[in-house]
């Protein structure tokens, strides 16, 4: 690695995780899952197929809001706040952090998500098509605001010093947040970092992707000659970030170090991806990171399984690591796409690759397309102990966010098993 880090930054490191997907809730159950390449796609139940041809989804299945929340009353939120909650209760209590302790620190909580509230507009919506009811129910009215998705973390932990954002760029916004945690601990602006992403599956949402033709009919596919386009999903990943110091003064288990990250906003077309937009925030991650191509040993792609996408993320790769590109594959070929979540469950899915000691699969594949030439770790996990992870996350309206992460071996390093 090359010394590349602003002079004065403080060491950031990740020291808990938490996890609500498809594919298990925790990071103990997400991590086998990944390791096993274990579908979470089933049929849709949340809301009727009437109108659909297709419906295939990624549901987080059984979730008890209540079984997550202490002081506050669950249902004055909506679904993915409560997403948000547990996945911040499972991240504190794996950072081994006290709550009462935490109320008394300074607090960055950061939430990124796409939809925020719109399974609750969703309600209002089929109320008012069903009663004729002008007047908005008031109940479910004040759960759609998309602040009241970090607005619900900090009210459960009941937060005193605190900065609370909820940042809004749709599938790259779990990466935004964690770029935004990793600034306030490197410049002292907090003393711990609460960040990552949530979004709830929504009609409103899934019939948009349905009609934009972007809905494959079986599978997600990533990088495949017979990719069909993606599968949208549900879920949750929050993280907590900590100085160095700090984690280290207080006993803490160290999971990981946040090394860098870059961001791109490119505006080149509300929906289609832009290869050099992409390339700015993979480029800025590095510099950031003070890594360059040949030190990274993993990208979790986008890898959304759409043709538009799979081809300009990998063209925007080839472009920054040429012939050295690393193994590149696509955990929505197992999640489907969390949509706000994504990208923080990405970066998770790193951290969880370098102390489990394992490549994720990219499930379902057959034929590589020659235009996304990327070993995508077809169909089965690969052990190794990569040493510098990348997580790539890509959203409408060229918003880009990339992450890059280390491996820590350092006092405190967490071993195998850190994922329980």
């Amino acid at each position: 690695m090359t010394a590349g880090r602003r002079a004065g930054d403080r060491r950031v490191v990740v020291t808990g995780m938490g996890v609500v997907s498809g594919l298990g809730t925790g990071t103990a159950e997400f991590a086998r899952s990944l390791r096993a390449g274990r579908s979470g796609i089933g049929p849709l139940e949340e809301f009727g197929r009437a109108g659909f041809a297709h419906w295939n989804v990624g549901e987080v299945g059984r979730f008890e809001a209540a079984d997550w929340f202490r002081a506050e009353d669950p249902r004055e939120y909506g679904r993915a706040a409560q997403f948000a909650v547990a996945a911040t209760r499972l991240a504190v209590r794996q950072a081994g952090l006290d709550e009462e302790e935490l109320r008394h620190r300074r607090v960055l909580v950061s939430v990124g998500t796409t939809d925020g509230g719109t399974k609750e507009l969703d309600q209002l919506a089929e109320r008012r098509h069903r009663t004729g009811e002008v007047r908005p129910d008031p109940d479910i009215a004040r759960r759609t605001p998309a602040e009241r998705l970090s607005d619900a973390v900090v009210n459960e932990l009941r937060l005193e010093d605190v900065e609370s954002v909820t940042v809004p760029t749709a599938c790259a916004a779990g990466n935004y947040a964690v770029g935004q945690g990793l600034d306030a601990l490197r410049d002292g602006e907090a003393d711990v970092a609460l960040c990552g992403g949530t979004d709830a599956l929504s009609r409103k949402t899934f019939a948009g992707f349905y009609r934009l033709g972007a809905m494959s009919p079986d599978v997600c596919r990533p990088f495949d000659a017979d990719r069909k386009g993606m599968i949208v999903a549900e879920g949750a990943g929050m993280l907590v970030l900590e100085p160095l110091g700090a984690a280290l003064a207080r006993g803490a288990r160290i999971l990981a170090e946040v090394l860098g990250y870059g961001l791109s906003c490119d505006a080149h077309h509300p929906t289609a991806p832009d290869r050099d937009g992409v390339v700015r925030a993979v480029r800025a991650a590095h510099r950031d990171a003070g890594v360059s191509g040949a030190d990274v040993d993993y990208v979790s792609a986008h890898g959304t399984g759409t043709r538009a996408n799979d081809i300009v993320e990998t063209a925007a790769l080839r472009e920054v690591f040429g012939a050295d590109l690393p193994p590149v594959s696509a955990l929505k070929s197992m999640l489907g796409h969390t949509l706000g979540a994504a990208s923080a469950l990405g970066t998770i899915a790193c951290v969880l690759a370098m102390t489990e000691g394992f490549l994720p699969p990219t499930i379902n594949h057959r034929t590589t397309d020659p235009e996304c030439d990327v070993d995508c770790v077809p169909n089965v996990a690969v052990a190794a102990r990569p040493r510098v992870t990348q997580n790539n996350g890509m959203a409408f309206g060229g918003n880009n966010a990339v992450v890059v992460l280390g491996r820590y071996d350092g006092p405190g390093a967490a071993g195998a098993g850190a994922g329980a």
